[in-house]
């Protein structure tokens, strides 16, 4: 209660500071910001409500500027709230269920028998059940099958095809981004295996085939150079994704279950993607999203030196020092998160 009573208290106060003048605001904000400055130096670190929180996660929806006047935590620190009540607000909507009915133990041992006597996968296992009278997805299938030993040859085999085509090989994927609201936003993307250049992506709400389908014409509307597509067992990769990719006409190569090391350049991507953008913001809604990829992707196709290539996707030419008074200067990119840097001459 006495937290929201100072939090309307502050409020109020705020609503009176819009009626001031432009001078005298400014006099008041620069006394509060010194008045503030020395209370986080000479006092223990504040303990903050929930309420404290809300209001900071609420604030940097609507002020993108927040993180200027952000002295008591760190900038970071609000973001992890954000992730912290995103995870909080899906547990309580996802209460346990009816569900699925439970796989018995007599067809989890069937499925362990089936795939030791015949050395059968999923599919075979699945249609052998089916013709038994039981009704099991391929998934739950896949759940329960004995953990196969990596075959050395078979992993040898593919990091062959993958580094003998890489330059004729293209890979796609999905990887989901929480707003501030808790939707939940999908982002598609292909990229290529060769250069690691990200081809195309695109955001939504609600990824359906026919909308990989049309990102894919998008991604590939004329000849194609590439001859290989390699995505994982999504459900959203239907047959119909299938068959589209064929028509282009490009091989598709759909990788094991459970296994994205196979599809390891598209990965590596959602890997950055997150550590070097996602994870030091707070997505707004779809708009914001795709602002925020389409800088972040043109700084990682053209800037950006990818460790592998000692050099950016695109290519970026090596720059010489045009005179000894020349300095180093870096240009923000990415709203300031990552910089490029490049010869100029002292003014």
């Amino acid at each position: 209660m006495r937290a929201l009573v100072i939090f309307t208290s502050l409020l109020l106060r705020s609503l009176l500071a819009l009626l001031r003048r432009r001078q005298e605001q400014a006099i008041v904000e620069l006394a509060l910001r010194q008045q503030l400055a020395v209370h986080v130096q000479k006092c223990a670190r504040p303990k903050l409500s929930p309420l404290d929180r809300a209001f900071w996660v609420a604030l940097s929806r609507f002020w993108s500027r927040w993180k200027d006047a952000l002295v008591i935590v760190s900038p970071e620190t609000v973001v992890r709230w954000h992730r912290r009540g995103f995870r909080s607000y899906w547990r309580s909507i996802s209460k346990p269920g009816p569900g699925r009915p439970p796989v018995s133990e007599e067809v989890q041992a069937l499925i362990r028998r089936l795939a030791t006597e015949n050395s059968w996968r999923a599919r075979k296992i699945q249609a052998e059940l089916s013709k038994l009278g039981f009704r099991v997805s391929l998934a739950t299938v896949s759940r329960y099958l004995p953990k196969a030993e990596t075959d050395p040859g078979q992993q040898q085999r593919w990091m062959t095809f993958l580094r003998n085509h890489k330059d004729l090989i293209a890979g796609m994927d999905f990887f989901v981004v929480p707003t501030v609201r808790f939707r939940l936003l999908y982002v598609w993307f292909a990229i290529d295996h060769g250069r690691s250049r990200i081809l195309h992506f695109n955001v939504t709400e609600n990824p359906t085939a026919s909308w990989v389908i049309q990102q894919l014409r998008e991604t590939f509307p004329d000849e194609p150079t590439h001859r290989y597509l390699i995505y994982d067992n999504d459900v959203i990769f239907s047959a119909a994704v299938t068959n589209a990719i064929e028509s282009f006409p490009i091989c598709p190569k759909r990788t094991a279950f459970r296994s994205p090391w196979q599809n390891g350049t598209a990965e590596r991507v959602v890997g950055s993607v997150r550590r070097e953008l996602l994870d030091h913001l707070i997505v707004l809604n779809e708009d914001h999203l795709r602002r925020l990829l389409r800088e972040y992707v043109a700084y990682y196709n053209d800037e950006r030196v990818h460790t592998s290539l000692q050099d950016a996707p695109a290519g970026r030419p090596v720059e010489t020092r045009p005179s000894p008074s020349a300095r180093v200067v870096g240009f923000p990119r990415v709203g300031g998160l990552h910089h490029q840097y490049a010869w100029r001459e002292a003014s």
